[in-house]
């Protein structure tokens, strides 16, 4: 008999539409993907989805402490993964919706609240059919990793290995330009499922 392990585990992933899942038919997101891939594993996890379309840093910073607080109770071992970005990038009105610098501070702001209250993992936004784009969140990923290094929290760049996926980038193209389909959410689940910062939480 297999014995089954007993790790409970508490779970918000706090982001924008590609947290949500926006273009999956199956309704997982690559974030409930990876959950239901350790729940296979034996391990007891409750799982938040707390992606919002549309959703900049800005507006996350004003949100996520009450939405997570609330779900996390100090009684359970609680967890968050953050990955936001690409609205930031987007341009509205002949200018990026949010500046690299407020994106910065806005990730700082959250990450020196939230270390000190659950284990915390940051995973960049993943890419988009637009070049232009692209290269704003490469940029931005490089800074978010620099802010993560100094705060010690572990960060994952899904960026270049998504940019090289046929699958990611063709369903990207052939959906809605930002958002893929089932196995594009499979590809980035594969990523985070095999990094060391993930599973290092199911030791």
């Amino acid at each position: 008999m297999v014995s089954r392990a007993v790790k409970e585990l508490r779970i918000c992933f706090v982001g924008e539409s590609l947290v949500n899942g926006t273009g999956d038919p199956e309704c997982l997101s690559w974030a409930g993907r990876i959950c239901q891939n350790a729940f296979s594993k034996g391990f007891d996890i409750t799982y938040y989805n707390l992606g919002v379309r549309r959703e900049t840093s800005s507006e996350l910073k004003k949100r996520w402490l009450q939405e997570v607080s609330y779900r996390l109770p100090k009684d359970y071992d609680g967890r968050i993964v953050f990955s936001f970005g690409a609205n930031d990038t987007t341009i509205e009105n002949n200018k990026t919706r949010v500046s690299q610098q407020d994106s910065i501070t806005n990730l700082r702001d959250i990450l020196s609240i939230a270390k000190d209250l659950y284990p915390v993992l940051v995973i960049s936004a993943p890419p988009v059919d637009d070049i232009e784009q692209n290269q704003k969140l490469v940029d931005l990923s490089k800074e978010f990793a620099k802010v993560c290094h100094e705060l010690n929290i572990p960060y994952l760049d899904v960026v270049p290995e998504l940019l090289k996926s046929n699958i990611w980038m063709d369903e990207v193209r052939k959906y809605d330009g930002a958002h893929p389909r089932e196995a594009g959410y499979q590809e980035f689940a594969q990523i985070v499922q095999n990094w060391q910062g993930w599973l290092n939480w199911f030791k």
